[in-house]
């Protein structure tokens, strides 16, 4: 059988389809490598709304158990007037606060809710500028488990109610201003996200705040929580 030989135009043509295919190969591989990074590493502007300017802390108890302490960082330069109001409400100092309320909402696979001091049931609660204020913004998202974000009734009635996520809650973006991160203690909020509960979603033992406070921070910091 004799032997095809190449044409110069063949070899061309074949050059070209290799080049074409190492080509797609390269840039398949590029946008890999790009989507990887930016999902692990976010850009230093969307880096620096996770950036913690204050912590505080929640002693917690379950019934006779005590379960630990949990530590937040609160994002003071994206949402400094909600970041504050928390920050207040941890530490007392207008003489009402988060000591000796409990979570009275915990849904599995979801989220806690806490923060009601006033009905200790969910209708309660008010902020340090009044009853409610206003959304502050919603530049950070429901995107990760261990997220502090404000409960409300609807647009601009945030008091004092607030949630941390379990997991990601993206339906929520939008709607609830998040404000800050579990820093330690998740696998607190873990075993509480595991209480049993009634049919209102209200832990059968209480979870009670038995202290809270805040803690020093030597320089602002940036916290992004990990999607688990």
């Amino acid at each position: 059988m004799a032997k095809k030989y190449l044409t110069p135009s063949s070899v061309k043509s074949s050059k070209s389809s290799l080049n074409k295919r190492t080509i797609m190969k390269l840039t398949a591989i590029a946008a890999v490598v790009f989507v990887v990074y930016f999902v692990a590493f976010p850009s230093q502007a969307n880096a620096d709304l996770y950036t913690v300017t204050k912590k505080v802390y929640f002693d917690i108890r379950q019934g006779d158990e005590f379960l630990g302490r949990v530590t937040f960082g609160l994002y003071g330069e994206t949402v400094p007037k909600t970041a504050e109001n928390f920050y207040q409400l941890s530490t007392g100092e207008k003489g009402f606060g988060y000591e000796g309320s409990i979570f009275h909402r915990v849904i599995r696979n979801f989220m806690i809710q806490g923060g009601d001091f006033t009905n200790f049931d969910g209708t309660g609660g008010k902020s340090i500028y009044g009853p409610r204020f206003p959304d502050e913004n919603f530049k950070i998202q429901h995107t990760a488990p261990g997220l502090l974000s404000m409960a409300n009734a609807g647009k601009d009635t945030n008091g004092s109610q607030f949630f941390i996520t379990t997991v990601k809650t993206p339906w929520l973006d939008g709607r609830h201003t998040v404000f800050g991160a579990v820093l330690e203690g998740m696998d607190i909020i873990r075993k509480i996200e595991k209480t049993e509960t009634n049919r209102s979603d209200r832990p059968l033992i209480e979870v009670k705040i038995v202290k809270c406070g805040a803690l020093d921070l030597d320089k602002p910091f940036v916290f992004v929580p990990k999607e688990e």
